[in-house]
C-alpha cells in the first residue's frame, strides 16, 4: 500500500458521512491557480456557535459545481489540505475524498478532498490547499511543508519520473494549476493573498487569525 493510499484511508475514515443542517452558517467558495508545484494557498475561517458541521472540500481535480453554483472544470492538480488552529497548531490533513467525491473522467481517480470536521470549538482556524505530496510538516504551520525548498519548485517531476512540465499526478497524468475550494458551514472565511511560499504566507495567515479573533471578542 502506497503512502498516498495510507493517508487517504486514515483521513476518509475520519469523515462523518452525511451533511448536517448548517442553520445560519455560510458557505464560501474560492478559485484560483498555484504558481508552481510547491505553492501553498492559505485561507482563514471563523467557527461560531452556529457552525454545527464544518466541511472542507475541493472540486478541481474531477470538476463539478461548487457551493456558489459555479461550474468547475476538471483537470486540476491532485489537492491535499491541512488544518491549523488560531495559534498555528497543526490539527490534521486530508488527501483524497474517496467515494465522497467524483471520479476524474480521465484517470478514474477520486483525488479531490472532502473533510467533514463536524462541530468544531468556536474560534478561528487556517487551512492550506497544496498539491500531493506537499504535506504539512507539523506540529505547527511555522514548520512549513514537505516541499518548501526552492529546489522543489517542480517536485512532481522526480516524484513521477517525468523530466519536463509540472502538476503531474501519481497516475502519470499531467494536470494544470487551477484549484476550486469550498469552506462550508462557517461564520466567515477569507483567502490569504497569494505568495507562492508557505513561509511568506505564514505571517499573513496568523495576523489574519488574530484580527478575526479580536472581532469575535468585541
Amino acid at each position: 500500500m502506497t503512502l498516498k493510499h495510507v493517508v487517504s484511508t486514515i483521513m476518509v475514515a475520519a469523515v462523518l458521512v452525511g451533511v448536517a443542517v448548517r442553520a445560519n452558517a455560510i458557505d464560501y467558495s474560492f478559485t484560483g491557480n498555484l504558481v508552481q508545484d510547491n505553492t501553498v494557498q492559505l485561507f482563514n475561517f471563523t467557527v461560531g456557535a452556529l457552525s454545527p458541521d464544518v466541511i472542507l472540500r475541493t472540486w478541481s481535480y474531477a470538476g463539478g459545481v461548487n457551493a456558489a453554483g459555479q461550474a468547475i472544470a476538471r483537470g486540476g492538480f491532485d489537492p491535499i489540505l491541512a488544518v491549523f488552529n488560531s495559534s498555528g497548531t497543526f490539527i490534521g490533513q486530508n488527501d483524497d475524498g474517496g467515494a465522497l467525491v467524483a471520479a476524474d473522467a480521465v484517470t478514474g481517480a477520486h483525488y479531490d478532498t472532502y473533510l467533514d470536521l463536524g462541530s468544531m470549538v468556536a474560534g478561528t482556524y487556517a487551512v492550506s490547499v497544496m498539491q500531493y505530496d506537499n504535506f504539512a510538516n507539523g506540529p505547527a504551520l511555522a514548520n512549513g511543508f514537505r516541499h518548501d525548498s526552492p529546489a522543489d519548485a517542480w517536485f512532481t517531476l522526480p516524484l513521477t519520473g517525468h523530466t519536463t512540465g509540472g502538476f503531474w499526478d501519481v497516475t502519470g497524468n499531467m494536470r494544470d494549476s487551477h484549484w476550486a475550494f469550498d469552506i462550508l458551514g462557517v461564520q466567515g472565511a477569507s483567502q490569504v493573498p497569494d505568495g507562492g511560499s508557505s513561509m511568506a504566507l505564514l505571517g499573513f495567515a496568523l495576523s489574519g487569525l488574530a484580527l478575526v479573533y479580536n472581532r469575535i471578542r468585541k
